[in-house]
């Protein structure tokens, strides 16, 4: 079976990691990001990938850059691996990483590409409103997610799918598809095809500014990315000065004459206005400093005006 040398950070390449395991590769080491501070005391923690290969056994090593690294470069070409696998690595590929294995650097995609290349394809993805997303298996170029395309699968977003949700989908069916993708390769049965550098969109690494609603978009544009950009950075606004998160919400099924950025109050429901006469349905939402309630207990607590605009903080 194949020699390979895995590198990623994230919970969404653990899937791939255990199928490799499981399905026979050696893994000869784990690369992954270095232990960072998290949470309130800031306290060193590792990455799933890191938690997962020490479970399992496996020789990790966390070096904090790669592209000038001559430790980590010998110890790669110590090894010989037929394949890197990347996965949500986090780090440039330099080129003598990728020139190093005969099969290439295969890295795993959440998107199918060349649509939503970049740092957070499954959020932009259904922030964006996309239908139908899925993942791509790759070899690695000097470009930024632009290699050669192995195999795609698609996979369908669902109305009630958010980015962790649907993540998770995702994870397990990418995981499937770079063992075929590494199978194909060995048997030389795949033939990698180019991207259409013409049908390319990007999916930047996101900011706290994304999860700022935008009144002047619609309902239904709004919901995308409130589902997309979910836990990060969410969807905000600002009520009586502080700042006031959406949890949850979905286009109104009728039209309302609710001013954009205005709440109204409509048979016990929340009525969040947007542009064009569309109007978000609010379920749960939660301010500043407080808990996240309903919409019942925010109406009951708050009694929003339909007068009193929502936006900049005062």
């Amino acid at each position: 079976m194949m020699d390979l040398v895995f590198c990623g950070t994230p919970q969404f390449a653990v899937p791939t990691l255990q199928r490799l395991v499981t399905g026979g590769f050696r893994l000869k080491l784990v690369a992954t990001q270095p232990d960072r501070p998290s949470g309130r005391g800031m306290e060193l923690a590792a990455s799933p990938i890191k938690k997962e290969a020490l479970r399992m056994g496996l020789p990790i090593t966390q070096p904090e850059k790669i592209r000038n690294n001559e430790e980590f470069r010998a110890q790669l070409e110590a090894l010989r691996p037929e394949a890197i696998v990347v996965v949500g690595y986090g780090r440039i590929i330099p080129q003598w990483m990728i020139d190093l294995p005969p099969l290439g650097n295969i890295n795993l995609h959440a998107s199918l590409l060349p649509k939503y290349r970049g740092a957070a394809p499954i959020q932009w993805a259904i922030a964006s409103g996309e239908s139908v997303t899925g993942v791509t298996t790759m070899r690695i170029d000097a470009g930024l997610d632009t290699g050669d395309i192995l195999e795609q699968k698609e996979e369908p977003i669902h109305d009630d799918d958010n980015a962790m949700t649907l993540a998770p989908r995702l994870a397990h069916m990418g995981a499937e598809l770079v063992l075929t993708s590494l199978a194909g390769l060995a048997k030389r049965t795949i033939t990698p095809c180019p991207q259409d550098d013409t049908k390319a969109t990007l999916a930047p690494i996101l900011t706290k500014e994304d999860g700022l609603i935008d009144f002047a978009r619609t309902a239904q544009e709004t919901w995308y990315r409130l589902r997309g950009f979910q836990p990060w950075p969410g969807a905000f606004t600002h009520f009586r000065g502080k700042a006031l998160h959406i949890h949850e919400g979905v286009p109104a099924a009728e039209a309302a004459a609710v001013s954009p950025g205005h709440f109204t109050v409509k048979d016990d429901r929340l009525l969040l206005g947007f542009a064009h006469g569309t109007t978000l349905e609010i379920h749960e939402l939660q301010k500043e400093g407080k808990k996240r309630m309903s919409a019942r207990d925010f109406i009951n607590g708050y009694h929003p005006k339909s007068d009193e605009p929502l936006g900049a903080a005062v």
